[in-house]
């Protein structure tokens, strides 16, 4: 009889909850969200750097919300304007790796909030639940070369780009795209 291998040790996120921003509030997807999501498929930026966008029916995008509420494997928020309630983006921590005390941020902005410093405002909000409250040392975040705007957010943001990976992931657009690494670490 062989020995089962350990367990791989899991980041306790505790319940979804939600983050202050400057001027910006991070809460949970709401199921009367879902309908948000279905018009970021005629973003074409966000079509081409996010593979996840949704493109089918209203069904999908509320089990997509759904999901992102469960905060097992990630947690994720919507980002909202806090005065008039029109979602402006989202973010998430994913790839929690206990072992090594570290994740990966991802985050979009829509294109009526774009220009903004959204993205930057709810990376440091983000952060600070990331380093305080989960106790994580290192985040990572990674983008397309080409992505520049995303490339500006991460460095206002406080993360350093640390390389660039060739040809690591395939995009919205079906092609295989060369990738900076940013990081974040606690004493940052």
């Amino acid at each position: 009889m062989s020995a089962q291998p350990p367990s791989e040790p899991r980041i306790d996120l505790g319940a979804p909850c939600d983050l202050h921003a400057d001027g910006l509030l991070l809460r949970p997807w709401e199921l009367a969200d879902a309908p948000v999501l279905l018009t970021l498929a005629d973003d074409e930026l966000l079509a081409t750097w996010n593979g996840h966008i949704i493109k089918s029916t209203l069904a999908d995008a509320e089990e997509k919300v759904t999901t992102s509420r469960e905060w097992v494997e990630y947690a994720v928020w919507a980002i909202v304007d806090p005065n008039s309630g029109a979602v402006l983006g989202d973010i998430a921590l994913h790839h929690l790796n206990a072992a090594n005390s570290s994740a990966q941020f991802g985050y979009s902005v829509f294109s009526h909030a774009r220009g903004q410093g959204v993205a930057p405002r709810a990376m440091a909000a983000v952060c600070n639940f990331a380093f305080n409250t989960l106790e994580l040392e290192r985040l990572e975040l990674f983008h397309a070369v080409e992505n520049t705007q995303s490339c500006r957010a991460a460095t206002k943001a406080g993360f350093m780009l640390e390389g660039t990976l060739r040809k690591s992931y395939r995009y919205g657009d079906g092609e295989l795209h060369d990738e900076h690494i940013h990081s974040r670490l606690r004493t940052d």
